[in-house]
Order: C-alpha cells, then structure tokens, then sequence
C-alpha cells in the first residue's frame, strides 16, 4: 500500500471562458503528499492551487487524469474516503449571533460526534476562554481558527487548509501558523496552500511548488532551499581583499559596503586566504538560500499565467468547509 496521501497522475483542467476559448488551470500536475507533516502546496495567485484541491475534494470536475486520497481513486471512492478528511476552503460561514462554542456543537451533533470533541478541538486551536463570545465578535484570526475546529470535530487524518492567513495581521498568522504545526507534529497530515512563502518555510516539512498549473518542484523544504555556498564577509579594504580572494579561486562582487563570497571552499579558507595575505576579517556569516529565492527563480513569469484560478474559477466557487 502507498505512504502517500494524496496522489495525483497528469490532472489537467481545462475552463471554457465566456467566449469559449479554452483556458488551462491545472495542466498535467503530478503530485505526491507523504503521510504526517506538513505539506506545502505553493504557487503565485492564480497558479491552480485552489483548483487543484476542489478536484481532490469533488468540487470540481477534472478534464482528465487520475486521483488518489488514502490509495483509493477519486472522485468515485470519495465517500469511502471523506470522514478521514477535514477542509477549509475559501472563507468559512458561521451563524454570527451564536457563540464559537455553539456553532461547533451543532456540527457535532450533526455529524453524530460527543460533546467532549468539541472541547478537544477548541483547545487544540486555543481558543479556550473565547469559545461563549459570540462569532460576529471574533477577529479573522479567530475566525479561521474556528473554521479549523469545525474540520477537527471529526478527528480526521488529512486536513486541507486554503490560503488560511489570507487577510490577517501578523498577530493572527501566528496564531495559525502555531496551530498548524502542532497539528503536523501530531500526526495529521496537513496540506497547506498558499503562496506566503515565510509561512510555507517555518511550519512545512515538505513542499511542492507550482506555476500555470504546472508543477516546478517538489521535495523536503530543506532540500528545495539547499545548502549556503555564500558568505557575507567584511574587512576594512575591500578592493584588495576582492583581488586576493578572486586570485584563490572563489567568485567575489562588493554589496553594501561588504563582500559576497560564493565558494565551494569552507569559510577556514577565505579567513586564511585574507590573514595570509595581512587582512583580517570584520564579519564572516553564511548566506542560507530560502524558499523565497527559489520560489522566485522557479515562477518568474507564471504569476497570474492565465487568470484562471483568481478569475473564472474564483467566480464559479461558492464558499466550502468540508467537515
């Protein structure tokens, strides 16, 4: 049996615009999400993501290939399947006049569920305390938090989350951030989407990256980002310790008032090179790749390829908390 997921084999979907042409959302996308973590699903507004997880989902028809959700193939199996699933897609409704607490009661009572799960979704999204303020009085942090009770209530194994801190100050993208990576240490897998990429880097294990629907990479989030080869070094002439540090091989341009040093050597020998040759170093700190680099290396000109997913998918969808 496969350790994976979700898996998906050259999913394509194909809208047809007012006029009738064809535009592409999603356009032959393989992708694989292991068991447990957090797995990012990252692209630039308008790259497919939110397509991509309403076909998963069954809100959405593909035009062809293949889907699996815990191996078994979708949609048609997605009743077998759909208990073990929690989603937030899009803004989720609550009755405003009610509390946090009695919105979630009556989904767990009409989804068969005890009482007491009710208690153990809100403390797994801290909002212990605020549950009996009423729901029109939460802020959107509170908001997404509850929505993210609501698809625990069933105590599911994959929980999908789309673009969950679109719209909220740092305070409340804390919030959720915490709340997803307790949820990913705790065994749930947990897709995420969004195109933050700080909050993709701090809270996912693992990531794949898309553009035009179309995916770019894929694979652990340290793996993507890679290893520094690059050092930020500073000493008082930096024109002669430009000359000394290119004469020993390593590839060096001045930023800031700083050297840039890329080299496969280790750090020891820019700091020998220089002290041999009568300069001592003033900062020497390594340069780390992140996520931001390569997600802009890798979709450089596919933000908003074809405007499929902000624009003619945006206008079809209706609002989705799948529980």
């Amino acid at each position: 049996m496969s350790d994976l997921v979700i898996e998906t084999h050259a999913l394509r979907k194909v809208f047809r615009t007012r006029k009738g042409r064809p535009r592409v959302a999603v356009r032959d996308l393989d992708l694989a999400v292991p068991a447990g973590g957090v797995h990012g699903f990252l692209g630039p507004n308008g790259s497919g993501k939110t397509t991509t997880i309403r076909m998963l989902l069954g809100l959405a028809r593909a035009t062809s290939g293949s889907m699996r959700l815990f191996g078994q193939d979708v949609p048609h199996h997605l009743p077998d399947v759909i208990g073990r699933i929690g989603a937030v897609v899009e803004a989720p409704k609550f009755s405003p006049m009610f509390t946090g607490r009695q919105n979630l009661l009556l989904l767990s009572r009409s989804i068969g569920a005890p009482d007491s799960r009710v208690d153990q979704a809100l403390d797994t999204v801290s909002l212990t305390g605020r549950d009996r303020d009423r729901y029109k009085g939460y802020s959107l942090g509170m908001k997404q938090r509850l929505a993210i009770a609501a698809t625990l209530l069933k105590d599911p194994d994959l929980l999908i989350l789309d673009e969950p801190t679109n719209g909220l100050d740092p305070a409340g993208i804390r919030e959720i951030r915490e709340t997803i990576r307790s949820l990913g240490a705790e065994g749930v897998t947990v897709l995420l989407s969004s195109h933050i990429l700080a909050e993709v880097q701090q809270v996912c294990d693992s990531a794949t990256i898309i553009g035009n629907g179309r995916m770019l990479a894929s694979g652990l989030v340290e793996d993507l980002i890679g290893t520094s080869t690059s050092y930020r070094v500073g000493v008082e002439d930096l024109d002669r310790g430009a000359r000394i540090l290119a004469d020993a091989g390593h590839t060096v341009r001045a930023e800031n008032r700083m050297l840039v040093v890329d080299t496969q050597h280790s750090p020891t020998e820019i700091t020998r090179t220089l002290a041999d040759a009568g300069l001592y170093l003033s900062e020497l700190v390594p340069l780390r790749a992140d996520l931001e680099s390569v997600f802009l290396e890798l979709t450089q000109g596919s933000t908003l390829g074809n405007g499929t997913d902000a624009g003619l998918e945006e206008a079809a969808a209706t609002t989705e908390v799948i529980r």
